[in-house]
């Protein structure tokens, strides 16, 4: 068969044919920095969006031997984060564990902490296990608890630790550095020393985390919510009270946003997080959606299918969905609910106007394997 010599056969789009004369021109441009642009037109402008990042699912019970003997080689000083990060195949370059999002894995054994920092890259935490762990927030400590969500927003001052008399800690990093990079804008600082505490302890979750109330007598002026942890003994019965009031959604069974208590928007500029309870034998349906989404099983077992691949998650597993990507999820108990935990740049997706989704209307909606 004689090889086509378009780009695109499809009417609309770029269809040169090649010639001794063309080769030349695209020769010559180059040679001044240019190009012509129907050479990549069908590349830089699909039909619909498209993902470089590939699913994938980290296993928690294989990584934990070698994130805890991270502990042994490093200190959190010599490491500045003693930290093992989870990569997408096709996002190497990046170091992106999908499209421009970041994941990681730290361990910070007791007694030890990191010097504070801060960076234009907004970070988030969600704790694995362990006990006595703590974060500084601008001079503000928190005590960490299991399934807890932290924020640490853009250009804050923040440091981690565990007491001494707490149990070592393991926590998911996530962060923005790869779109923040990719933005050419990002910085890193090192405080000259420990942070000063400016507020009494846990006051933050303290006074933004209670009940709907806020502070009526106090101005929140910053971009990011002031609440800078959510935690999991209060998310948790909220989730149970919102499946007793809703019906289930037939692609994510109870989904809640994490919120900016003041705005009711996303809890930082850049990147969202919710949380989910798929009730038992839940069988979601599949959909697809704009975004790029880092889960983290935070109770129970199940699975997703991910572009027609089978991914059996289970407590403390990671895993992703690129953007664009068809997913459901399941829970395999009869007996128990899951739940997921997700980490997410809707944000930006958002607030630049790129949302956009599809249900999927084959086989009553879910993907064959």
């Amino acid at each position: 068969m004689e090889e086509n010599k378009y780009s695109d056969d499809i009417y609309g789009r770029a269809r040169v044919q090649d010639s001794p004369e063309l080769e030349q021109y695209y020769k010559d441009l180059e040679g001044l920095g240019a190009g012509a642009l129907w050479t990549v037109a069908n590349d830089i402008e699909p039909w619909e969006p498209k993902s470089t990042s590939v699913p994938m699912l980290w296993e928690y019970d294989k990584l934990r031997d070698l994130v805890l003997k991270s502990s042994e080689l490093v200190t959190p000083e010599q490491a500045g984060r003693r930290v093992v990060y989870l990569v997408n195949d096709k996002r190497k370059d990046v170091a992106a564990a999908v499209g421009w999002l970041y994941s990681g894995i730290q361990v910070t054994r007791p007694g030890e902490f990191t010097s504070a920092h801060r960076h234009k890259a907004s970070a988030l935490r969600f704790i694995m296990e362990g006990s006595g762990g703590y974060t500084v927030v601008d001079g503000n400590k928190i005590m960490l608890e299991v399934n807890d969500f932290v924020i640490t927003p853009n250009s804050t001052w923040h440091e981690h630790g565990v007491e001494a008399t707490g149990k070592t800690c393991i926590w998911q990093d996530g962060l923005d550095i790869p779109l923040i990079n990719a933005l050419e804008a990002n910085d890193y600082a090192v405080h000259d020393g420990k942070q000063e505490l400016v507020k009494p302890l846990n006051y933050s979750p303290m006074n933004y985390g209670t009940s709907g109330l806020i502070p009526a007598d106090k101005t929140w002026d910053k971009p990011y919510s002031p609440l800078f942890i959510y935690s999991w003994k209060k998310v948790y019965p909220a989730l149970l009270d919102a499946l007793e009031v809703n019906e289930i959604n037939p692609f994510d069974g109870i989904l809640m946003q994490y919120s900016n208590p003041v705005t009711g928007g996303h809890v930082m500029q850049t990147m969202g997080a919710a949380m989910q309870l798929l009730p038992a034998s839940f069988k979601g349906k599949a959909h697809r959606h704009t975004g790029s989404f880092v889960y983290q099983c935070a109770k129970g077992k199940g699975y997703s299918i991910i572009n027609g691949k089978r991914f059996d998650w289970k407590e403390r597993d990671i895993f992703c969905v690129p953007s664009w990507a068809w997913h459901e999820h399941h829970n395999l108990s009869d007996t128990e609910d899951a739940c997921l935990f997700n980490f997410n740049d809707l944000p930006v997706i958002e607030s630049l106007g790129l949302f956009q989704g599809r249900e999927y209307t084959e086989n009553n909606g879910h993907q064959k394997i």
